[in-house]
């Protein structure tokens, strides 16, 4: 996604916290600060969002940025680069804020609102809110999430709305970098893959599975298999291998 915004606003921020202050070697008896600053910068072969490609089948540049509090509250950014185009321009923003915490033993709730921009787009509303919410279940090194995001009727849809329902699997493998993710989603409304690759009018399923290996503590690799439902479309909605490499601090 973006060279961009992200990581520029990573690097504005942990500059920033530097000049800042100048931390106190670190005790063993300190209390866990109450804010973080975390994020990533990464490079993809191809920016696939529900199955569908939004940079045209090329590579994308990424990042993230996020500032959480121990009570569980979380606000943050994410960059791409897109395809260019008149309506959404050549970059995504989008915003969030949220929180995530424990509801049980092992089981982890997050909500929150996601506000997607496209502030170099030219034509109409391309800018879309979507609330959110998941459930992970953590047993061992096997997690399970189920998801909900819904974008009510907006103009930038359209004027219908859109709701996504969606699983996801890890598994780290034990005594290994090595790491297996498997994903599957539902979308049904404005931005179902078979309305946007004129296939029908219903809702429609996509569908990845991918490996990770940690290659350093902050250096990861990944390759992953996506499929989409509607028709297939070169550089849009076929089937695709898609390669990341992620820096996270």
């Amino acid at each position: 996604m973006l060279t961009s915004v992200r990581g520029l606003l990573a690097a504005t921020l942990v500059a920033g916290c530097g000049l800042a202050a100048t931390p106190a070697f670190a005790d063993e008896t300190d209390p866990p600060a109450e804010v973080t600053v975390t994020g990533n910068v990464a490079l993809v072969t191809d920016y696939r969002f529900r199955g569908i490609s939004l940079s045209a089948g090329d590579p994308a540049v990424q990042g993230a940025i996020n500032i959480n509090h121990s009570s569980g509250l979380y606000a943050g950014a994410w960059a791409s680069s897109l395809e260019d185009s008149a309506v959404y321009g050549s970059m995504e923003l989008d915003l969030y804020v949220g929180w995530t915490g424990p509801v049980a033993d092992g089981l982890t709730a997050d909500v929150g609102l996601l506000y997607y921009v496209y502030p170099n787009g030219n034509v109409g509303d391309a800018n879309v809110f979507e609330p959110y919410a998941s459930l992970t279940k953590t047993m061992g090194p096997v997690s399970a999430k189920v998801g909900i995001a819904y974008a009510w009727e907006q103009d930038s849809l359209g004027g219908d709305d859109n709701l996504y329902l969606y699983t996801d699997w890890g598994l780290g493998v034990p005594n290994t970098p090595i790491s297996i993710a498997a994903h599957l989603g539902y979308t049904d409304g404005a931005l179902s893959p078979k309305l946007l690759t004129g296939a029908g009018t219903g809702g429609g399923w996509d569908y990845s599975l991918g490996a990770s290996y940690a290659v350093t503590k902050n250096l990861s690799a990944s390759v992953t298999y996506v499929g989409v439902d509607g028709n297939s479309f070169d550089g849009f909605s076929n089937d695709a291998v898609v390669a990341s490499l992620k820096y996270s601090f």
